[in-house]
């Protein structure tokens, strides 16, 4: 059994409309709810063997945030260009060549791409959208990342940050 949790960037800013997409920060509110999701999963004790994540400015602030406050070493985050702008073909691709070593995995990336693969991985789930800083558990049916396939996984648990507003 592997553990999948597809967390998407948190809120960005568009302030500098001359910033490429790849640039953009995180706004006030991005700012403080990733800070908010890193505290629930810190206090739910979820530590993951490996965070991959997408290296848009949005998303690596997103992860360095999660990671130092989960205690996650920053140097072994693994930002993969390929979760950027990922079709579900790519983020197959990155997921089944993970190292079965690790058995609980952080994917922090954008939409669509997330959506999609949530919709592959899990046949009837009620997650309409990922939405900024939310946080998809998936249990996935298999003993080795190279064995998912569609409707392999079920949701656990669903967080998101106007759960504690």
């Amino acid at each position: 059994m592997k553990k999948l949790y597809l967390i998407r960037h948190a809120k960005s800013s568009w302030n500098d409309l001359n910033l490429d997409d790849f640039d953009r920060p995180l706004n006030k509110r991005g700012k403080h709810d990733a800070k908010l999701m890193a505290e629930r999963l810190k206090s739910k004790k979820i530590k993951p063997d490996l965070i991959i994540a997408s290296p848009a400015k949005r998303a690596s602030i997103t992860a360095n945030t999660i990671a130092k406050k989960i205690g996650y070493d920053l140097g072994n985050i693994d930002f993969q260009e390929t979760v950027y702008e990922a079709s579900l073909s790519d983020l197959l691709t990155v997921l089944k060549s993970i190292d079965n070593k690790n058995d609980v995995v952080f994917l922090i990336g954008h939409n669509p791409s997330l959506n999609s693969l949530l919709d592959y991985l899990v046949e009837r789930h009620d997650i309409e959208n990922i939405v900024t800083t939310g946080m998809v558990e998936i249990e996935l049916d298999v003993e080795r990342w190279n064995e998912i396939t569609k409707n392999s996984g079920k949701v656990v648990l669903f967080e998101f940050p106007k759960k504690y507003y």
